[in-house]
């Protein structure tokens, strides 16, 4: 399907739009128990087609940890939530050796931790410790874990989906450069409209508390999504605009680092994903254009001079683009 990809996938244009109208499918079901919040959606979808890892950023109660979950339900993959806390531990979350007795005796065996799922929801990651967070860091970017001198292998397919509460920094540990720019997308959820907001008050005081889904898509599907997504083809033009607009981040007189070679990826990647959940067969500009906010903004930091006088990094991010 791509000229500057070697990974074929035996799929036909049939298949390939089965798949596509499937998505649409995984859409409409979140949106049974999700009320607005369409652009999130889409990213979260667009991060689990490139197989990448999310940062969410929202006040309390916006619905991150419903929305997860509801996204698991619907492409059957198993849930896990981690609620960090200073007091965690790298083993609570990987898994620790416990002595079990068995017929022969006692012997070791590896008790799995939450980490061992499909999407594991790490909630408010920033108040868990430097030591906890690196657990994390191997599972992200490994797919694997290693405990008591042993490396286990995650479940297929597998994404971390970190929240973190921007309003509340007490007893807080900021996550490291070299963690944050392992997440492909940070996603920022803002507060529903009046309308949304009477609707979700509606519908979570009226009837069932939580409105039942229905799976429309396997694991297996979305491997094959996975794969395809790499295939979707750019044009070298749009490519290399892409790569420009994030090597302008590195020389921008308001950007004090800008962003790496692996940002230039996730948003070709990111691009590539979003064409193929809109149903088109090829890469757009307005694709980069879309995802570059969401691939960027946790990639860059803000000179000092620029962020006094109020300039976010969306901002900066926003007049590259133009």
């Amino acid at each position: 399907m791509s000229d500057d990809s070697t990974r074929g996938v035996a799929a036909t244009d049939d298949e390939i739009a089965r798949l596509q109208d499937r998505l649409q499918d995984v859409r409409q079901e979140v949106k049974k128990r999700i009320i607005g919040q369409d652009e999130v959606i889409e990213q979260l979808l667009v991060c689990m087609l490139c197989d990448g890892n999310a940062l969410l950023e929202s006040n309390p109660g916006l619905g991150k940890t419903s929305m997860i979950r509801a996204l698991a339900e619907v492409i059957e993959l198993e849930f896990s939530r981690i609620q960090n806390t200073p007091d965690l531990m790298p083993s609570d979350i990987t898994g620790t050796e416990i002595i079990r007795e068995s017929e022969g005796g006692r012997e070791f065996v590896f008790e799995r931790g939450p980490i061992f799922a499909n999407v594991v929801l790490a909630d408010e990651i920033n108040r868990a410790t430097p030591k906890t967070q690196a657990a994390l860091l191997e599972a992200m970017q490994e797919k694997q874990v290693t405990a008591a001198g042993e490396t286990y292998r995650l479940p297929e397919p597998f994404f971390v989906l970190a929240t973190q509460n921007p309003i509340d920094q007490e007893g807080t540990y900021p996550l490291p450069e070299a963690q944050t720019d392992r997440f492909l997308l940070k996603i920022v959820l803002d507060y529903p409209s009046y309308e949304e907001e009477r609707e979700i008050v509606q519908l979570y005081t009226e009837g069932t508390a939580t409105p039942a889904v229905e799976q429309v898509v396997s694991r297996d599907e979305l491997r094959t999504m996975q794969s395809l997504v790499r295939e979707v083809p750019i044009a070298s033009d749009i490519r290399d605009r892409a790569i420009t607009l994030v090597r302008k981040t590195r020389d921008s007189p308001d950007i004090e680092y800008g962003a790496s070679p692996r940002a230039s990826m996730a948003l070709v990647l990111a691009g590539k994903a979003r064409a193929f959940l809109r149903g088109r067969s090829h890469v757009g500009w307005d694709d980069i254009e879309a995802m570059a906010t969401p691939v960027l903004r946790h990639r860059i930091l803000v000179d000092f001079r620029a962020e006094r006088e109020g300039l976010t990094p969306e901002d900066a991010i926003a007049s590259l683009v133009e």
